[in-house]
């Protein structure tokens, strides 16, 4: 496969999965606003917060509003991570590639691109259900793509792509949320407690399969092993995690060689660390530390990726540190 043609796939599908996490994002935080009338902007900022840009943010938006945080992270071209401009640059890769996708992956993401356009009736909606749209816009394409595009590299590439962006952003949220919510001994098992643990789950989509694998309550350890180390929640890091060494095994389409390449090896460490670590150690050890530590892998992995199948040259050493910095791969 040609090496733009892969680069465009992977990054269809990172920009659509992270769309659709920031809409998932915003519509939980604005369910939980209704919980704290006051109309401080405390459940919004760990948003921004998760998506890299606070600094943009802050010089852009010094009120901080809510409403701040939802055009900031919603309609803001000047933002590179909203959602209506990582539609547009998903639609402008597929545009580029029409030839390799299905007809229905391009009708639907053009479709979703137009959707969002400025004086278009979604934006005629209620804000919720104006997330909502988009939000099933996105899962409709993932559903498109898996079940009219052969199980070729072309697919292997987008399914890398999604699953890079869903580790990402699942450990980010856990991440910003995860001492914010950390609650004052006083405020420990109360209603307040257990909604904020609520909407941090529905924030990552894992409410539901939290409550049937976790028959027990809530606590921030159960809700950070969950979301970390569960081995068979398709958002978890850990499973992620799996299904990126598998597809990349997959692409590889050979045994690995008795000197392992640094993508090889990148990938093999990532999925043993944390296929065999307890939530306990991360915990001690520091969980934000481990989770940095974290982001700091992913973006490694990118960088080796994007040198193993996307670079068409040899690269140089300003090719390697522009890998590891640019804004729209590394969201740190």
């Amino acid at each position: 496969m040609l090496s733009r043609v892969a680069d465009s796939l992977y990054w269809i599908n990172r920009f659509v999965e992270r769309a659709e996490n920031i809409s998932r994002f915003l519509e939980v935080s604005e369910a939980m606003a209704l919980d704290n009338p006051s109309g401080s902007a405390e459940p919004w900022l760990p948003l921004v917060d998760a998506s890299g840009d606070r600094k943009h943010f802050d010089q852009r938006y010094p009120l901080h509003s809510p409403q701040d945080v939802m055009e900031f992270l919603l309609l803001d071209r000047n933002n590179p991570n909203s959602i209506v401009n990582c539609i547009e640059n998903a639609r402008e890769n597929a545009r580029q590639i029409r030839d390799v996708i299905s007809t229905e992956m391009w009708e639907h993401i053009n479709d979703l691109y137009w959707s969002i356009q400025e004086g278009e009736a979604l934006w005629q909606e209620p804000e919720h259900e104006q997330l909502r749209s988009i939000r099933r816009g996105c899962q409709l394409f993932y559903g498109i793509t898996d079940v009219t595009l052969s199980r070729d590299q072309a697919w292997l590439f987008s399914r890398l792509g999604r699953l890079i962006e869903r580790a990402d952003k699942t450990s980010r949220i856990l991440d910003v949320k995860y001492f914010l919510l950390l609650p004052v001994p006083s405020a420990v098992g109360g209603v307040l407690d257990e909604l904020q643990w609520i909407a941090l789950l529905r924030t990552a989509g894992a409410y539901q399969m939290y409550r049937q694998s976790v028959r027990q309550a809530i606590t921030p350890t159960s809700v950070a092993r969950f979301l970390l180390l569960d081995p068979i929640f398709p958002r978890s890091v850990r499973f992620c995690l799996q299904q990126i060494n598998e597809t990349l095994e997959r692409i590889h389409h050979s045994p690995i060689p008795e000197s392992p390449d640094d993508l090889e090896c990148m990938r093999g460490q990532l999925v043993a660390k944390w296929n065999y670590v307890r939530i306990e150690s991360l915990i001690n050890r520091g969980l934000h530390e481990a989770i940095d530590q974290l982001q700091t892998d992913l973006n490694q992995l990118h960088g080796l990726i994007h040198m193993s199948y996307f670079m068409t040259t040899e690269p140089t050493s300003k090719d390697l540190s522009t890998i590891t910095t640019d804004p729209s791969c590394s969201l740190s």
